[in-house]
Parts: C-alpha cells; sequence; structure tokens
C-alpha cells in the first residue's frame, strides 16, 4: 500500500509540475499588447496605449465567439501566404498569431463582443482579412485606460466585483470614463488558475495628472 501510494504521489506531482510548466511557457512566450504605464494609485494602472489592431466577433455565447475567431487566426482569412511566428498553428491558409491578451466586453447578458489582439507587426493594411462575415478587423487608436487586476478565473461573480472597484476608484479621484468595462485575460484555458492574470479595463479621458510629461 505505501509502495502504491508513493506511485500515486509522484505521478500527481509529476503532472502538477508539467501543468505548472505549461503555464509558466505560455506566459513567457505568447506577445503582449505593448503599453506605457502612465500612473498607479488604488489597486489602479493608467496605462497609455498605441494603436493596436484587432480581430472581433459578437456571438450569442462567449464559446461561439472564440471559436469564430480561433478559425480566423488558424487560417480562415484571405491571406496568401504563411505569416512566422513563435508558436504557429499549421493550416492550409495563412496562420495569424494571437496576441495576449483576449478582450470581452463586460456585457450581463445578451451577445458577447470579443476580439483578439493581432501582433504589432500588423498594420489595417496587411492584417489578414477575414473570410467569415460575422468576424471583422478593428483598428483601435492611441487611448488612455484603467486596468485593474486580478488572478484565478474570470468569473461573473468576481468580474462584477472588480468592476465596481474600479469604477469607484476611479470616481474618487474625479477620473472621467468613456464607454463599458471590457475584461482582458491573458492566459489559455489550460494554465493553472493560480497562475491565471485577468483584468477590469475602462478607457479614461485624458487630461489627467499622468499627462503632464506626455
Amino acid at each position: 500500500m505505501a509502495v502504491r501510494t508513493r506511485k500515486l504521489f509522484a505521478t500527481l506531482t509529476a503532472a502538477v509540475m508539467l501543468w505548472v510548466g505549461w503555464g509558466l511557457y505560455i506566459t513567457r512566450t505568447t506577445e503582449r499588447v505593448p503599453y506605457e504605464t502612465l500612473d498607479e494609485f488604488d489597486g489602479v494602472e493608467i496605462r497609455r496605449y498605441p494603436r493596436t489592431v484587432l480581430v472581433e466577433t459578437t456571438a450569442p455565447t462567449a464559446g461561439a465567439a472564440f471559436r469564430r475567431l480561433f478559425r480566423y487566426i488558424s487560417g480562415e482569412n484571405e491571406a496568401g501566404e504563411d505569416v512566422d511566428m513563435t508558436a504557429p498553428v499549421a493550416t492550409d491558409g495563412a496562420t495569424v498569431e494571437m496576441t495576449a491578451p483576449v478582450r470581452t466586453d463586460d456585457a450581463d447578458d445578451g451577445p458577447v463582443t470579443m476580439a483578439f489582439y493581432l501582433p504589432a507587426e500588423y498594420t489595417p493594411a496587411t492584417a489578414p482579412a477575414p473570410t467569415d462575415s460575422t468576424v471583422r478587423l478593428v483598428v483601435d487608436p492611441p487611448r488612455t485606460a484603467a486596468v485593474r487586476a486580478f488572478g484565478w478565473y474570470a468569473t461573473a461573480d468576481r468580474v462584477a466585483g472588480e468592476r465596481e472597484a474600479l469604477l469607484e476608484t476611479l470616481a474618487d479621484r474625479g477620473i472621467e470614463t468613456r464607454g463599458d468595462p471590457v475584461v482582458l485575460q491573458y492566459n489559455d484555458p489550460w494554465t493553472p488558475p493560480f497562475m491565471r492574470r485577468n483584468e477590469v479595463e475602462v478607457d479614461v479621458a485624458d487630461g489627467g495628472n499622468w499627462t503632464d510629461e506626455h
């Protein structure tokens, strides 16, 4: 019995190590959307983003939206050549790397709008056009945003609490928000929950103290 217990423990330990190793690998190798940190206070970070290109869709559920976008980055686009990537997806057509994070609108119910950020090398002119009419390319102009980070899984209750904390902090500071908050998720589905990174983000008006030097 003791030998069997030790073997089981060793197997579980090895599985956990592989799981954690996968999480570390994905975290370190996935390209991130670049930004400049302008200020930090009370658990909130103010960021300045450059222009970014995204592929976006609106679907009845998050799962349906994700599958549409995954098909796009897996080759369901009009490009005629492969795109060099750190972690390519083998397809018949062009392949496009997904840059973290995945952006989802923070709607409580109704259709879900989800977007994948494309790598910085893409411009509106060079990003492969989707072949699915429900998928579209979107260009975000340079913008300033307030972000609050949290870990574990981005459940509806946890997102709601973080969203409320973000908006309350900004209101206390007299910072004007623009639009509704969105949810940013940085990890693939197989990353251990204790290694996951999520954020709630909302655009804010320029003109705060952080802009004095920018």
